[in-house]
């Protein structure tokens, strides 16, 4: 019975630990880009904001709202356009595709209603956030998963890399 007891304590112990140290990676406490990192998908993002200098800008105190490509998003563009994207000499395409994937505003899930909205973006052009029987749309990307919270902003993971016109 004591074995039961001691086992039972340990147990305990240790979920409450895993969960203390779940809440210590709780998005609030981190920026944008540390949140990012840390879900582990957007490996292929966080290389292109490095090569792109805009880590910096995602770190900074304020409130944006990034609309954050998977890995398989950009699997999804042509063969070789993310490997020339993120040549030097293509930093400033690179820069202004992602800045077109940033607001400088906090714009939660719930916030859009149905209908839609066009969104200035830190490019300075306009992309179209929609929203239909429950599913949102950035453009003619599917939000994946909306209001992951940062410290400076919200993440919503989408399934495209948004192209901004020419």
């Amino acid at each position: 019975m004591k074995d039961i007891q001691k086992i039972l304590i340990l147990g305990l112990f240790l979920c409450s630990s895993g969960i203390a140290s779940f809440q210590a990676h709780d998005g609030h406490k981190k920026d944008i880009v540390e949140t990012a990192i840390y879900g582990g998908i957007f490996k292929t993002f966080i290389s292109a904001i490095k090569e792109a200098d805009l880590v910096e800008i995602l770190q900074k105190k304020g409130q944006f709202t990034v609309f954050v490509p998977t890995d398989d998003a950009f699997a999804k563009m042509p063969k070789g356009s993310v490997e020339s994207l993120l040549k030097p000499e293509n930093k400033k395409r690179l820069r202004e595709i992602l800045k077109y994937h940033i607001i400088k505003s906090r714009v939660p899930a719930k916030k859009i209603s149905s209908g839609t909205a066009k969104l200035k973006m830190l490019n300075e052009k306009r992309a179209v956030l929609s929203s239909k029987d429950g599913k949102i749309k950035i453009n003619q990307a599917n939000i994946l998963k909306a209001d992951i919270m940062a410290k400076n902003g919200i993440i919503h993971i989408i399934d495209e890399v948004l192209l901004p016109q020419e």
